[in-house]
């Protein structure tokens, strides 16, 4: 279990966080590694898990009838894939498909809400966490937006 901590605190997402929540997390994690090409969620399914990247690349895509897969983003070392697990429905809304073998930690959803609801504390501080990624997410579909309309 002290591993699995220290793996929590060493990433970016949570490397602030204060050492008894950081603890408190540890029994809703666990260590994952993904081949190339495996999906680690898919449009459709329940949103049960929440992953923070340690190594590896993910990209988020979205199926185009008669197209086939589009990339949407690219994520890697650092980032986080999945949001959907925090609100109901609880459903995936894009595919995240390992580019590269992967090593993540995968937060059960259920638990990570449990532990929020419990402790208003973290509860806080995850979800300022979230909100700060969601924007950043949001600054790069913009620049990629302009990128788009700017090269006619």
């Amino acid at each position: 279990m002290e591993n699995l901590e220290r793996l929590l605190r060493e990433h970016d997402f949570l490397k602030d966080l204060a050492q008894p929540q950081a603890a408190s997390l540890v029994s809703c994690v666990k260590n994952l590694r993904f081949e190339s090409g495996a999906f680690l969620m898919r449009e459709g399914d329940e949103a049960s898990t929440f992953y923070l990247l340690r190594r590896g690349r993910v990209v988020l895509e979205v199926d185009v009838p008669g197209k086939g897969p589009l990339v949407m983003e690219s994520l890697g070392p650092g980032d986080i894939v999945g949001l959907s697990w925090l609100f109901p429905p609880h459903r995936v809304h894009i595919d995240a498909r390992a580019v590269d073998p992967v090593v993540a930690l995968a937060f059960d959803g259920g638990c990570l809400r449990g532990k929020m609801e419990e402790d208003h504390d973290l509860g806080f501080a995850l979800t300022r966490r979230l909100l700060a990624e969601t924007y950043k997410r949001l600054q790069r579909v913009r620049l990629q937006r302009l990128d788009v309309y700017a090269n006619p």
